[in-house]
């Protein structure tokens, strides 16, 4: 173990040590995507304190433990995956109603979003049994953050998560289509030998931006965005392009001029008779149009008119 790891541990314990940790109760725990320093001090004490711990692959959490010095016995890590994991669940509930803390990791990231976990979680539940979310590394929210989609979604907010899209040809061009016609940042997750096989699908969506995030958090990390036309180009640009695992971000779609132009008659026609939250709310529910900048532009409306901004 590294003196950097064994620092942590030492952190973890002062940290942590001193919460409260319900036995029979799951700790769900989120574990890092690439870089290991991104793990918890709360993830740390949990790993250890726990009676046993529940892997995606105990091969990859062994190792995973043992890099941050954390010494389980093998019988002490329960295979719980996505081929058993109905079955494994039931194992898991038994040893949870003995009173035991048993956390739950699935290889990278997040258990139960696009990894295993979420069927035990149900199970744990329907038995009665706590389930305690321990928080940490996410794909889908560190892509996110710097793609700045977000600032440009309806209502300033909000994105879709569809995950994997299918892979035989005619239902992936189906769910592209669907796709389309969602407003909000769609989020998409890619294996590297199906993302040129993805980029080519998403071409039809024309010039709609598209982020892609390749290797998080690794040493490699890229985040690159593009018009939906030109993203098999790009990755065929160089090798290291289509390797690593991908986070794929449609951006929002893009208010069109004239509907902007039209959704401002509107607001202006309400603002006449209404105060500006109702005026904004009605306005972007007529037109469709984000409901942050419609509330902006009502702002520089009044103050235009040298009327105060109410609030009600």
């Amino acid at each position: 173990m590294s003196a950097s790891f064994a620092s942590a541990l030492t952190a973890a314990h002062d940290a942590a040590a001193a919460q409260h940790y319900p036995q029979g109760a799951l700790y769900v725990v989120a574990t890092p995507i690439g870089n290991l320093a991104d793990i918890t001090l709360r993830a740390l004490h949990v790993l250890q304190l726990a009676d046993a711990i529940a892997c995606e692959d105990t091969r990859h959490t062994q190792a995973l433990l043992r890099a941050y010095g954390i010494d389980k016995p093998a019988d002490r890590l329960l295979a719980v995956h996505q081929h058993n994991e109905a079955q494994a669940a039931q194992a898991v509930v038994e040893r949870l109603q003995a009173g035991q803390r048993i956390a739950y990791a699935s290889d990278a990231g997040t258990p139960g979003v696009s990894d295993p976990g979420a069927r035990l979680v149900a199970a744990a539940q329907a038995a009665g049994l706590r389930c305690i979310p321990l928080p940490g590394a996410s794909s889908v929210t560190s892509a996110l953050s710097v793609c700045g989609a977000i600032a440009h979604a309806p209502d300033g907010g909000g994105f879709l998560f569809a995950g994997f899209l299918p892979t035989k040809g005619a239902e992936r061009a189906a769910a592209v289509q669907r796709l389309a016609a969602e407003p909000r940042c769609v989020v998409l997750l890619e294996a590297p030998h199906r993302i040129l096989d993805l980029a080519h699908a998403l071409a039809a969506l024309g010039e709609r931006r598209v982020t892609l995030a390749r290797e998080l958090t690794k040493q490699f990390e890229e985040v690159s965005t593009h018009a939906a036309s030109g993203l098999g180009a790009w990755l065929q640009g160089a090798p290291q392009r289509v390797k690593g695992e991908f986070v794929v971000l449609l951006h929002p779609m893009p208010v069109r001029q004239e509907d902007g132009a039209q959704a401002g008659r509107v607001l202006r026609l309400l603002l006449a008779e209404l105060p500006v939250k109702t005026a904004v709310k009605l306005a972007a529910d007529i037109t469709g149009a984000p409901r942050n900048a419609l509330y902006e532009l009502a702002l520089q409306i009044k103050q235009g008119a040298g009327h105060p901004a109410e609030e009600g």
